[in-house]
């Protein structure tokens, strides 16, 4: 038996069970990955299967984490967390579980009948400093699923699933104020279990954040930029990407959120722009004293590659908010 404290001080102290819990998220786990292998063995779709499957692997991984810290038991109401959450430079570590399912567009035959999903798993781990600032670490993990691939010898889209390259950002967060900044780094892993789904390129550059808080609102801009510095030599494309997240968030009260935030890239190598509108809503809630945020967006994009390239996509995004164990450690 562990006691394990809530976020919020003041509180009592929150008692569970957390080896119970971990042994029967792990062996769900367990079952769930033999399940994976039986069914792989007779599918007739294997893209459906792994998406089901590494969807089921990282949601069973995400529980581990939540179960084993029971309530929080936070004292803040909904209003005050979703305007905690809609700060970049946010004290509450979180786990983001995003899925979003594209169409395509093209020049490329076929192009126009193309679709693809993906699941993004997340973290957001802040690391309060006596001084008041935060470091904020926000590892990203895409479980794609159907990627289409176009095949040049069959001239025809095949489908690819599994695990993409992973991205991070490690920040130096400034609050004053209103007045919310940041700079840190930016970078990719090459996690991917095919060569479709990855670069095989190590990359990292420098990035920035600018933005201003109020009672109401949240606006600002969060700017990167990525080179490879290592990697297969064999790919021909180097990576030299600049990511342009702009935002602005409308809180009206009763946990809800409306606002904008387009992803905007630019593919230096190439010179190609990718430019979506989009659009997003969002609902904070409180079960048990835990925090959940569930957010809707959709994304048109008005400027992508015309060979191929996103025409529009929707994301469904639920958020709980947890413990950061590593910040405990580190105290």
């Amino acid at each position: 038996m562990w006691e394990l404290w809530p976020l919020a001080s003041g509180n009592a102290p929150a008692i569970c069970n957390v080896e119970g819990l971990v042994a029967q998220r792990f062996g769900y786990l367990r079952g769930c990955l033999i399940g994976c292998r039986r069914k792989r063995a007779n599918a007739q779709n294997r893209g459906i299967i792994l998406r089901a499957n590494f969807t089921s692997v990282i949601t069973v991984l995400g529980s581990l984490w939540i179960g084993a810290y029971c309530p929080l038991g936070i004292a803040q109401s909904a209003d005050e967390v979703a305007k905690e959450l809609a700060n970049p430079n946010t004290a509450l570590a979180s786990l983001n579980f995003k899925s979003t399912f594209t169409s395509y567009q093209g020049d490329l035959s076929g192009a126009d009948d193309e679709s693809g999903f993906v699941t993004l798993f997340q973290p957001v781990l802040p690391f309060p400093l006596e001084n008041g600032d935060k470091i904020i670490f926000r590892p990203a993990i895409p479980l794609i699923g159907d990627q289409p691939v176009f095949d040049g010898a069959s001239m025809n889209f095949d489908s690819e699933s599994g695990l993409g390259d992973s991205g991070f950002d490690l920040i130096y967060a400034i609050t004053k104020g209103s007045v919310l900044s940041g700079i840190g780094l930016i970078g990719t892993v090459p996690t991917a279990t095919d060569e479709l789904l990855g670069k095989d390129k190590w990359s990292i550059g420098p990035e920035v954040f600018i933005g201003r808080l109020s009672k109401t609102s949240v606006v600002g801009a969060l700017v990167g930029h990525q080179w490879d510095i290592a990697g297969d030599d064999d790919v021909v494309e180097d990576v030299s990407l600049t990511t342009i997240n702009l935002f602005g968030v409308y809180l009206p009260g009763g946990g809800w959120n409306f606002g904008s935030s387009p992803i905007i890239t630019h593919d230096s190598e190439i010179d190609q722009w990718t430019v979506p509108l989009n659009i997003n809503a969002g609902k904070t809630m409180v079960f048990g004293g835990r925090p959940w945020k569930f957010n809707l967006a959709v994304n048109y994009y008005v400027e992508q590659a015309d060979p191929f390239g996103p025409d529009w996509s929707i994301d469904f995004q639920i958020t709980p908010v947890v413990e950061n164990v590593f910040a405990t450690w580190f105290k």
